[in-house]
């Protein structure tokens, strides 16, 4: 009679032991799966940010092209107007002043690229500090780079100069913001081996 008990007792001890395996097995697996998932929703919620500052990035692009295209049309318009006067006033002159105006007139429709590339200079200056008073402040470059200057500017790529000069403070604005943040997430690693 005592072997089908000792025999019956070993087995549930065996049995206990698988269960309480089981059971940490399933507890590892659990916090595993909870580790993942807090780190896709930091992950998630990563991208959910930067998601709506790129919308806020395109917005505001958006209203600049949207507010250069109105001032773009309006300056033609003027353009076509004070031509207008100008070709009303003309006959009135005399011959001599005639041929005076109508030289300056040309000379006023050719615009040399250095002209413009001051013009554009001028408009980058002003869009920038619009921009220091928004969204995109500047970013103060480390010690022994410059800033980078302006290239060449074309009257056919004066637009399309502006546009790469503020992607390229957007993208100067960000990359700052991820080495603030990676700086910021080693100080607190440093601090937790710290303690």
């Amino acid at each position: 009679m005592m072997f089908p008990q000792s025999r019956h007792s070993a087995s549930s001890q065996q049995l206990k032991f698988t269960t309480s395996d089981s059971c940490d097995r399933i507890k590892d697996e659990f916090q595993f799966l909870q580790a993942q998932y807090h780190s896709l929703k930091l992950e998630c919620d990563k991208l959910a940010s930067e998601k709506s500052e790129m919308q806020r990035h395109y917005i505001m692009y958006y209203e600049m092209s949207y507010g250069l295209n109105i001032e773009m049309h309006k300056q033609a318009e003027i353009v076509k107007r004070l031509n207008g006067i100008c070709a009303q006033v003309l006959p009135y002159l005399s011959q001599e002043h005639q041929q005076q105006v109508l030289a300056a007139i040309e000379r006023a429709k050719q615009v040399t690229p250095p002209e413009m590339n001051s013009i554009i200079r001028q408009l980058q200056a002003h869009q920038l500090s619009q921009l220091q008073g928004l969204a995109l402040p500047m970013t103060p470059l480390p010690l022994g780079l410059s800033q980078p200057s302006l290239p060449a500017v074309t009257t056919s790529s004066g637009l399309f100069s502006l546009s790469s000069l503020l992607a390229s403070q957007a993208q100067l604005a960000k990359e700052e913001k991820a080495s603030r943040d990676a700086a910021e997430s080693h100080r607190e690693e440093d601090g937790d081996k710290s303690d």
